[in-house]
């Protein structure tokens, strides 16, 4: 008995550790309650509500997701290991999750996983726990044959949560479909060289679109991690009424320092 409650006991302080090391969660407030999101690490993050728990692109590990409810549903943009991530997705619960992704990324996820995968193409929508999803071009600029993200390969991801739209960028530029983007309460947009797009091309299209509340998320390139805060700078210092909110998705990299 002993043996057993020290080990609920190294349990329960191991998940406040981990839960410590998170990212601190924000709250938007929905037509119908809270809308939870919770930053996890790179181009992954968890968004709650209404009693559904959707993770975006888990990636990195069981470890990162201790203390967060299992999914009801999955949202992956892309093939690569950031996005589809095999290992990431075995070790989590997600047996009786929804999977929604690109036919990219169904043709090489796991077997065990395609019978839980609902395929949607750039401009098709579709409506999963009450909550309607679209999926959106991300592509590379300019449309190259060796681009690492072809139109129409990946998906960025549009759903509406209790009146309030959410939009996922996904590894892509500062594309025509971004830009021309409207009433978008809330969007996580990447900015990672060579991959996505610098801060300028990103500030540039969010100054276009205007969402209510913008999140830096994508920001590690191979040389280390955008300026953020200059994103934010260049941004707010031509809209004042976009609140850019900076929050450290790299928090295990920081540590190291």
């Amino acid at each position: 008995m002993k043996f057993k409650a020290f080990f609920t006991l190294f349990l329960a302080v191991a998940i406040l550790q981990v839960q410590a090391q998170q990212p601190k969660a924000d709250m938007i407030k929905t037509e119908k309650g809270q809308l939870k999101i919770q930053p996890i690490t790179h181009g992954s993050l968890v968004l709650q509500w209404n009693g559904k728990t959707i993770y975006v692109d888990p990636y990195g590990g069981a470890e990162l997701y201790k203390g967060v409810a299992k999914p009801d549903l999955i949202l992956i943009t892309d093939i690569h290991g950031d996005h589809l991530d095999a290992k990431t997705l075995d070790a989590l619960d997600t047996k009786k999750a929804v999977i929604v992704a690109p036919q990219a990324v169904a043709d090489q996820i796991p077997e065990k996983y395609k019978n839980q995968v609902k395929v949607i193409s750039n401009g098709q929508s579709i409506n999963e726990m009450g909550i309607p999803i679209a999926a959106i071009p991300m592509y590379n600029l300019p449309e190259t044959d060796d681009s690492k993200h072809p139109k129409g390969r990946g998906n960025g991801y549009i759903l509406n949560i209790g009146g309030k739209n959410i939009y996922i960028s996904g590894d892509t530029e500062d594309i025509p479909e971004m830009r021309a983007l409207e009433n978008i309460d809330v969007a996580f947009v990447s900015m990672n060289l060579p991959y996505t797009m610098d801060i300028n091309q990103a500030a540039s299209a969010v100054l276009e679109f205007k969402p209510k509340v913008m999140y830096p998320y994508h920001y590690r390139g191979t040389e280390g991690l955008a300026d953020v805060d200059a994103f934010k700078k260049m941004v707010n210092e031509q809209d004042k009424n976009i609140d850019v909110r900076l929050r450290n998705w790299y928090p295990m990299e920081a540590k190291k320092k």
